[in-house]
């Protein structure tokens, strides 16, 4: 392996091993006990096993190529090896699917889960009659969890401008996680910048001159977008103290301060409304998309700092989903926050592998 890809999991088991030794000395594993790890790995997998599985590709900037085809799972176990910690990974869990499992823990009615974040992703839960691709034994309960990995999602119904178009083709993954780069936390930023730099070339929206650092890219962050976007102030002075310790834009008037607003306003209100619009296609796939007579409840957890910090976004998000499904419906549709949600649901997925699989030892 090259350093590149011992550096990524050399540091997560130096994490782990820093963990382990705070835990202070009245914690005490049972005898002939190893310690035991849900790994929550948020990039597209092939899934073998429960603690294994080969990298499909890197996303949200990643790019450590020797890795593409290798199984995470192995790799950090070497790491944590070489970190002298006796531990081991019981259960690979994709950040999504442990935000289902935290979110269904908590309550029995979670029918899906969303990631809204750096990027975004989606799983839900589905009959296995409804899975025509399964050729394995059927589980238990007669439901699987649906990775999505809607981030890859593309269509020519969505809606792509120039500015989308120029940020793609100029990425690490050109034509890849297309729906991603219009509605994540990695991307709504760089599209703000881009707009701004048009602005500001074409119409002198910061006086004559463009400024230098409106054209490095991914210098605007999307939490940026987020404060200035929320700017109460009467003369939007949050958004004028960005413009110029980002940017390096002096005295600017409240008048291009608002189209700032406009902005990023447009841009997380499209974004809002897409992933709206992909919560309802789950939906509708579930058929919790009409009026049932016994008002069955159906939650919807959601992860993220986007979902979780830009109050806009959720807002908006919510009422796009309610005007989707209607008010009858959507009264029995709820998106809860699920805090952390994927490191609890690894940890719970973790936990119940363990204990499952210990009591088939004994």
């Amino acid at each position: 392996m090259s350093r590149g890809s011992n550096e990524l999991f050399d540091f997560i088991a130096a994490a782990l091993a820093k963990f382990v030794a705070s835990e202070g000395e009245d914690f005490h594993l049972p005898e002939g006990m190893q310690r035991q790890l849900g790994f929550t790995f948020s990039f597209p997998v092939n899934q073998n096993s429960v603690a294994s599985g080969t990298l499909i590709k890197w996303t949200k900037g990643f790019a450590i190529d020797e890795m593409v085809g290798k199984d995470v799972v192995a790799e950090l176990n070497k790491a944590i090896e070489r970190q002298g910690i006796d531990m081991k990974i019981t259960a690979l869990v994709n950040d999504t699917v442990g935000t289902l499992a935290a979110g269904r823990y908590v309550d029995n009615d979670t029918v899906a889960a969303v990631i809204l974040g750096t990027g975004t992703n989606a799983a839900y839960i589905e009959h296995m009659n409804s899975i025509p691709k399964w050729c394995g034994p059927p589980p238990e309960s007669d439901d699987m969890v649906i990775n999505m990995e809607w981030g890859n999602f593309r269509s020519s119904h969505l809606p792509l401008t120039e500015f989308d178009v120029a940020l793609d083709a100029e990425s690490l993954n050109p034509g890849e996680q297309i729906y991603e780069k219009l509605i994540s936390g990695m991307y709504m930023g760089e599209i703000v910048r881009r707009v701004l730099l048009k602005m500001a070339q074409d119409a002198s929206l910061f006086a004559d001159n463009v400024p230098p650092k409106l054209e490095i890219p991914y210098i605007l962050r999307t939490y940026h977008v987020l404060m200035m976007h929320q700017d109460t102030s009467p003369d939007l002075r949050t958004v004028g103290i960005n413009l110029k310790e980002i940017f390096g834009i002096e005295n600017t008037c409240c008048k291009t301060r608002k189209l700032v607003v406009d902005v990023c306003e447009a841009v997380a209100t499209r974004g809002a409304r897409l992933a709206a619009a992909g919560i309802h296609g789950i939906l509708k796939k579930l058929g919790r998309d009409i009026a049932n007579p016994d008002k069955q409840k159906t939650v919807i957890a959601v992860d993220g700092g986007v979902y979780k910090y830009y109050t806009f976004f959720a807002q908006c998000m919510e009422s796009t989903l309610r005007d989707l499904l209607g008010e009858e419906v959507a009264s029995s549709v709820v998106i809860k926050l699920a805090e952390d949600g994927s490191g609890t649901g690894a940890a719970l997925l973790a936990a119940s592998y363990s204990q499952r699989f210990g009591a088939m030892d004994d």
